[in-house]
């Protein structure tokens, strides 16, 4: 089922964010929410994640879904291991056991497993925590901004795993770039 965003608005007192905005999210496909800087991407993800309110309008759709996000920043436990991160998400044993090869397959060298995210660099950080959420047991995954920070090199092949590993799963996905959409097989819904 399709998650249906219809007619909602939301301001910070004078400050309009956006204006009885609506699309709809596809099931098992990635939308890509696109937009200025400042135009409300992010205020609209924390809405569909429930974590706002909108003002008015409504979004049908998400009550059963479970949900996995990458924040713009990373969220994560400093002073746990980068494997003991992904592990608090994984409910399956099989899981876990892959954590290392899901960790070797966005180039993250095998010592980095055991080392703590607080020394790791922001690059390092980043995939832990995109990991992190694709590891997870999920039906919608969210992610605002998620491949900021990392090379050229890096970025694509991160993109790649993302998008191999949330394979036939509903994703939401801002972005400023049109190639990450391209690359993530997405369909691109503007905020205007």
């Amino acid at each position: 089922m399709a998650i249906e965003i219809t007619d909602i608005s939301k301001a910070y007192g004078t400050n309009v964010v956006f204006d009885r905005y609506t699309c709809q999210i596809e099931e098992g496909g990635v939308t890509c929410i696109m937009g200025l800087s400042g135009q409300g991407k992010t205020t609209l993800l924390r809405i569909i994640l429930g974590l706002e309110h909108p003002d008015n309008g409504q979004i049908v759709g998400m009550s059963n879904l479970r949900r996995s996000v990458v924040f713009q920043e990373d969220r994560l436990c400093e002073n746990l291991s980068a494997a003991s991160n992904i592990r608090l998400v994984c409910r399956n044993p099989l899981r876990i056991r892959g954590i290392d090869e899901a960790m070797s397959a966005v180039g993250l060298a095998p010592d980095c497993t055991r080392q703590t995210v607080r020394s790791m660099s922001g690059g390092q950080r980043r995939r832990v925590a995109i990991l992190r959420a694709l590891m997870a047991d999920y039906d919608i995954l969210l992610m605002d901004e998620p491949f900021k920070g990392l090379d050229a090199e890096t970025k694509e092949r991160v993109m790649l795993y993302t998008r191999e590993q949330s394979k036939d799963k509903t994703v939401v996905f801002i972005t400023h770039d049109e190639t990450e959409c391209e690359v993530m097989g997405g369909r691109i819904v503007w905020l205007r």
